[in-house]
């Protein structure tokens, strides 16, 4: 469905790094350490480019398709009835996904901050925000993360207290030793990265103007230089044994910060990233409901929210501690890796048959 109102660059720009930062982003250090040890911060900027190649394919979507919706892209081409289950299936992934990183930050906010207090709690809480924001449109949650993204920016500064000591001594000159190499660890680091996928749901949203492939690769790039310093910072701080030891050594690293006002900094870091974590959870409830809204038309929008929101509050329930939220999520990232770069080839298959089919017929 077309929309009136378009996605400005710089919107769109905020809006995917809001979408791909988040947790993982406190759980990178160590995933690098374990992976590639001494020097493993060097392996983001291959990954950045992993996911600038990806980009780039689904730009080759939106030019080949002219910047149509992906829903008339195969409906042009394929029976809906085929396609039904294709989009129940991803709807299912997306809800998921925003589903298990909603928990993941609840349980590791509430084992910081609230140890007694339920965890389905804040889970309701998180659940009714994701709601709200639903209901009011992509433009809006886009404009939203940019004034949530100025709220927490300015905590990137808080690692200049860490400078004095920050030791190049402790990077070594040796590149990757000590690590122990694994595919799908390997893909846990690369899905703190995913989130630009999301932007072939946005063709109907945008227009030339908007240069959507161009803000997409800038919010990546974004985000790839700014897990580069939360990550060059934590290893050049900690040791590699310590690095390996400690599940979140940036919230350890700021719990030595002491301000007069602020007794335990990371505890108001971790509330801080909630804006991130409720962009990303916002992103996905969105990917699936469009979903949705191509399944059953006749519902309306806010039932059909109201709907996916309490399945997800509900299944929610399932995994109740961080570890099985782990294994959900390594599985769900696994699959969105592989629709990051499956679904875009799809696309550019049907279209080719498309123009093949356009080609007017010469005697």
């Amino acid at each position: 469905m077309e929309t009136s109102e378009k996605l400005s660059p710089f919107h769109t720009t905020i809006f995917i790094y809001m979408i791909q930062t988040g947790v993982m982003g406190l759980i990178l250090p160590q995933l690098l350490a374990e992976n590639f040890g001494t020097n493993g911060w060097i392996t983001l900027f291959g990954f950045g480019i992993l996911a600038t190649l990806n980009i780039l394919l689904i730009g080759v979507v939106y030019k080949l398709g002219q910047g149509k919706s992906i829903f008339r892209i195969l409906e042009q081409s394929i029976p809906k009835f085929m396609l039904v289950p294709v989009y129940l299936a991803l709807a299912l992934v997306w809800a998921l996904l925003g589903c298990m990183a909603g928990k993941e930050y609840i349980l590791i906010f509430q084992m910081y901050a609230f140890p007694t207090t339920s965890p389905m709690e804040f889970n309701l809480i998180l659940d009714i925000l994701v709601f709200w924001l639903l209901t009011m449109g992509l433009y809006n949650i886009a404009k939203a993360s940019t004034v949530f993204f100025w709220l927490i920016v300015w905590f990137v500064l808080l690692l200049f207290f860490f400078y004095a000591d920050f030791s190049w001594s402790r990077m070594t000159p040796f590149l990757f030793k000590g690590g122990k190499l694994s595919l799908l660890e390997s893909l846990d680091i690369y899905s703190s990265f995913v989130g630009y996928e999301t932007i072939l749901l946005m063709f109907a949203y945008t227009n030339q103007k908007t240069k959507l492939i161009k803000s997409a690769m800038l919010g990546n790039s974004i985000t790839t230089l700014t897990y580069l310093y939360l990550a060059l910072i934590t290893f050049g701080v900690y040791s590699l044994e310590q690095l390996k030891s400690k599940a979140f050594p940036l919230l350890e690293m700021l719990a030595y910060i002491r301000f007069p006002f602020v007794e335990r900094m990371e505890n108001l870091l971790f509330g801080f990233i909630l804006f991130t974590v409720l962009f990303s959870v916002v992103t996905y409830e969105w990917c699936a409901l469009e979903m949705l809204k191509q399944v059953f038309p006749r519902l309306k929008v806010n039932f059909l929210a109201f709907m996916l929101m309490l399945s997800c509050f509900v299944i929610a329930y399932i995994p109740d501690t961080l570890n099985e939220v782990g294994d959900w999520l390594s599985t769900l990232s696994l699959i969105e890796c592989g629709i990051a770069v499956g679904l875009p080839l799809v696309l550019i298959v049907v279209l080719l048959f498309q123009n093949i089919g356009s080609r007017p017929a010469h005697e």
